[in-house]
């Protein structure tokens, strides 16, 4: 993986991020960059720019000057955004309680990314959903499987962080195996220990694949984006279920532990 704009419409973009455990292994991260009606541009996500990255951010934005928002969608999601902020300090800032509780020195903006408060805010081009049924900010800071889920509606896109993967594995082991859209393997720890959650994320995920059936690209997180030439017949909504269905046994497990 490697830094990158990827234009994947005319009023959507994917950056895609370094980022290395331990300093040695590269799995990769990512921010989308979206043109509004209005002219105006809205960074999903935080990520430093350096180099050519911001010297495509910032032609597009008139230096910057042009992005109205930056908006922080996974709770966990930390490690760019001072300097996000820092690099466009005229843009709104949003983000989850975790984010400002870890930087209470910024400007956030008094709506969290994950209420409906904010999703109201842009909901002329945009859908936001948060999963249920699991814990939205985890006690374990290991687990990062939820997040604030973004659909641009005039694109057909959707952003994703680690909720939803698109794996796309190197080299001779991609060839082997396809990438396919699969739900963060931190599900089991993520579900909340009570009856019924079990029955919450999966009514969710179905609905999700109903909302956003329209959904043409998938921008996800450590992996990598779903273009349409690589559908291959089975559109995005089809690929969340059959990802839903890879998760049954966990689900079902879960159930019959809590009831």
């Amino acid at each position: 993986m490697k830094e990158e704009v990827i234009a994947l419409s005319e009023h959507f973009w994917s950056i895609r991020g370094v980022f290395k455990v331990a300093g040695i292994l590269n799995i990769g991260t990512h921010a989308s960059l979206v043109k509004q009606k209005t002219g105006k541009f809205i960074l999903l996500d935080a990520y430093t720019l350096q180099g050519e990255l911001k010297s495509t951010v910032d032609a597009l934005t008139r230096d910057g000057q042009d992005i109205e928002a930056i908006i922080n969608l996974h709770p966990f999601h930390t490690v760019h955004v001072r300097n996000a902020h820092q690099q466009y300090p005229k843009a709104k800032l949003y983000g989850t309680q975790r984010h400002l509780e870890k930087f209470p020195e910024l400007p956030w903006q008094p709506e969290l990314t994950d209420s409906d408060a904010f999703a109201g805010l842009f909901a002329d081009e945009f859908e936001f959903s948060v999963p249920a049924g699991v814990d939205f900010i985890s006690h374990n800071e290991h687990i990062h499987f939820s997040s604030v889920l973004a659909y641009h509606k005039p694109s057909r896109i959707i952003h994703a962080d680690d909720t939803l993967m698109y794996l796309q594995l190197p080299g001779l082991l991609g060839k082997l195996k396809k990438p396919e859209v699969t739900f963060h393997l931190t599900l089991a720890s993520a579900l909340q220990k009570r009856p019924l959650a079990a029955q919450e994320f999966r009514a969710w995920a179905v609905q999700l694949a109903a909302q956003w059936q329209d959904a043409e690209q998938l921008c996800a997180a450590h992996s990598a984006v779903l273009l349409p030439d690589a559908l291959q017949g089975r559109s995005i909504p089809s690929r969340i279920q059959t990802a839903l269905a890879k998760v049954e046994k966990v689900l079902l497990r879960h159930e019959q532990k809590y009831g």
